[in-house]
């Protein structure tokens, strides 16, 4: 039975030279970027700019929690496409038994969808809290 060699520093010089290339060239173009920018002493110079309208008012603003459910259930739910594509992809090797387990796989996806659906999550109006579930109020 052969013995694995441990690594020396013959077998791991082309690693070496190239993680001292990498450093070095990343330092170089650091420095050269720094040298050869421009420099910008202006008041305007640190103001935001949006598409040339003029800012009011702190980039400190709050977002209501519903913003970033939605943003959270989008990943989530665009994520699973991810693994459909790749079942799509490989759909001859997996076969009937690869067909069983993505309906199984949407099966639980649509499942949480409506959850969520009936929870409330996806609803815009106030809610208030009855009977342990979500109703919601007209914002009139």
């Amino acid at each position: 039975m052969l013995m694995a060699e441990s690594p020396t520093v013959s077998n791991l010089w082309p690693l070496i030279v190239y993680f001292l290339s990498v450093v070095g060239l990343v330092g170089t173009m650091i420095a050269l970027s720094y040298v050869l920018g421009e420099r910008h002493r202006e008041k305007q110079t640190n103001e935001p700019y949006e598409s040339g309208i003029a800012s009011t008012g702190t980039a400190r603003v709050r977002f209501d929690v519903k913003f970033y459910l939605i943003a959270m259930f989008f990943v989530i739910f665009d994520l699973e496409a991810v693994f459909v594509f790749a079942w799509a992809v490989s759909i001859r090797e997996t076969g009937w038994i690869g067909y069983a387990e993505m309906l199984v796989f949407i099966g639980i996806l649509v499942a949480a969808l409506v959850y969520v659906w009936k929870l409330g999550a996806l609803e815009w109006g106030a809610f208030t809290k009855t009977n342990s579930q979500f109703t919601v109020q007209s914002s009139k």
